[in-house]
């Protein structure tokens, strides 16, 4: 413990947080590339912290031909490469392995549902059972259809989530749907077959630690919460910047750009998270209803205040910050050769509410960019025109909060000081970095998320308003943009800071 910190200084939360339950966790594309890099390590990492449940069993779902032995020695050589706990741990991945089964079936193949409820009841499985879609977005209605019809769902069973027979919870990726129409028609297929306390909609940067330090820091601190305003703050700026081209994803990025693949997500959570107004309580719905209500806030701006609001852009060839070259936009394998996709876009929206009218939030992401960096920076109000200001002017530097999420996470706070031995102000900073105070290893996202579905706490997950509340604000700036065919594309060099 740092020598500054006292443990009077320490208040744990942890005796109130629920408990990951033992489960069945079924991951459906179990051989795919999201359970190798992404979901098995974080398994992996939470045995290691001791975290994850003895009784809990993994089972691959897929539809390549591997027996138990080969899936467990594919998914140990994953481990080592991407679990961020190096070297591995013999013992902790053997005993993990040991709980690790494989199950061949393909996603359309009622049969293949039937085995998996078969083997999810055979002795000695847990009562309760997670189901993981780790697939294409377009089998998250179909796979939850024939999971229900397997007797695998939940809905219509009776009791709560700690019901008699075990829960059965569904885990689905972003994108939740591609606009609005069909992010409803998903919540409808997985509502059907599923209570909507059951369906946990991830969207990974809500497990990053420095977004669950949003909540904390504003709401266990006296001397921010009473400025967290229109009064005080003049702007809100929400980032995420990343600083490589588009690689492989070409067939992806090319069909959703920027504003779907990031700001509809991403960048909307943290709108949520920075705006959102004290709930009543830490209870999960207390935290997402008031989240809800801020995306229920941001005004319908039609499409010439969403034109006038709005810059979009695409990269054409430079050189990256890591010094290599990145072609242009169009060459990029899978885009066509005419895109008009936007692979940056700025937004400037306002929270139409009385903590927040009238302060911008303006939120800007982008890829092939000049530095990789997610944040959001907070700028106060100037002081009355008096005293130094009056003197100073635009000389006086703004206090400005900077809440870091990746990389060098943390918190940032400028403010002014008098330089020693002179007359004269100079702006300094008070300063916070994780790895500064001895946090050798932060957990990543989906250890957090993995461990929060297995005890149904549903705090970090999407509810199926905010993803559609999110769609509504992306598919009106869509349309704008489509309708009106002169609005510039505005092309940046790879590697500069991003037009505007």
């Amino acid at each position: 413990m740092p020598d500054d910190v006292t443990q009077e200084g320490w208040c744990d939360l942890s005796d109130d947080a629920r408990s990951p339950e033992p489960a069945t966790i079924v991951i459906f594309g179990g051989t795919g590339d999201l359970a190798h890099r992404k979901i098995i390590p974080a398994l992996y990492n939470l045995a290691l912290s001791g975290s994850l449940p003895e009784a809990t069993r993994v089972l691959g779902f897929g539809r390549r031909d591997l027996d138990d032995a080969s899936y467990r020695a594919s998914l140990e050589e994953s481990c080592a490469l991407f679990s961020h706990r190096q070297p591995l741990d013999r013992v902790t991945w053997d005993g993990l392995a040991a709980r690790i089964a494989y199950l061949r079936g393909d996603m359309e193949d009622d049969a293949a549902f039937a085995r998996l409820a078969v083997a999810i009841a055979a002795p000695g499985m847990p009562e309760n059972a997670l189901f993981y879609l780790a697939v294409s977005p377009e089998q998250f209605g179909p796979a939850a259809r024939r999971l229900a019809a397997a007797g695998l769902g939940s809905r219509g069973r009776p009791g709560s989530t700690r019901r008699p027979g075990g829960f059965r919870r569904i885990v689905v990726e972003k994108p939740f749907g591609v606009d609005l129409a069909s992010a409803r028609e998903l919540s409808r297929s997985l509502q059907d077959c599923f209570d909507e306390g059951d369906i946990f909609r991830i969207d990974h940067y809500l497990g990053k630690e420095t977004v669950q330090n949003l909540l904390y820091f504003r709401f266990a601190n006296a001397i921010f919460e009473p400025l967290w305003n229109r009064h005080h703050i003049e702007s809100v700026e929400i980032d995420v910047l990343e600083s490589a081209g588009i690689g492989s994803r070409g067939g992806y990025y090319d069909q959703a750009g920027a504003a779907r693949d990031m700001l509809q997500n991403h960048l909307v959570q943290l709108l949520c998270l920075a705006a959102m107004e004290p709930p009543s309580s830490l209870d999960p719905e207390s935290i997402r209803e008031e989240k809800a209500k801020v995306l229920r806030a941001i005004p319908d701006y039609g499409p010439a205040g969403l034109l006038a609001r709005s810059l979009r852009g695409q990269y054409r060839a430079g050189t990256g910050a890591d010094g290599q070259a990145i072609p242009d936009y169009r060459a990029e394998a899978k885009v066509r050769p005419d895109s008009t996709t936007e692979t940056f876009v700025s937004l400037r929206l306002e929270v139409d509410n009385w903590r927040f009218a009238g302060v911008p939030f303006r939120l800007r992401t982008g890829k092939a960019l000049d530095r990789q960096a997610s944040e959001i920076r907070v700028r106060f109000r100037r002081p009355p025109a008096t005293l130094f200001a009056a003197t100073c002017g635009d000389r006086l530097a703004p206090n400005l909060l900077t809440l870091r999420i990746q990389p060098d996470e943390g918190m940032w706070l400028g403010f002014n000081a008098k330089v020693p031995g002179a007359a004269r102000l100079a702006a300094n900073r008070l300063r916070f970095a994780y790895r500064e105070r001895g946090a050798d290893y932060l957990p990543e996202a989906y250890e957090r998320l993995l461990a929060d579905a297995l005890a149904g706490d549903t705090t970090l997950f999407i509810r199926a308003d905010e993803a559609e509340q999110a769609w509504r604000l992306v598919d009106a700036l869509e349309g704008a943009w489509a309708g009106s065919p002169q609005t510039p594309l505005v092309p940046y060099a790879a590697g500069s800071p991003g037009p505007g």
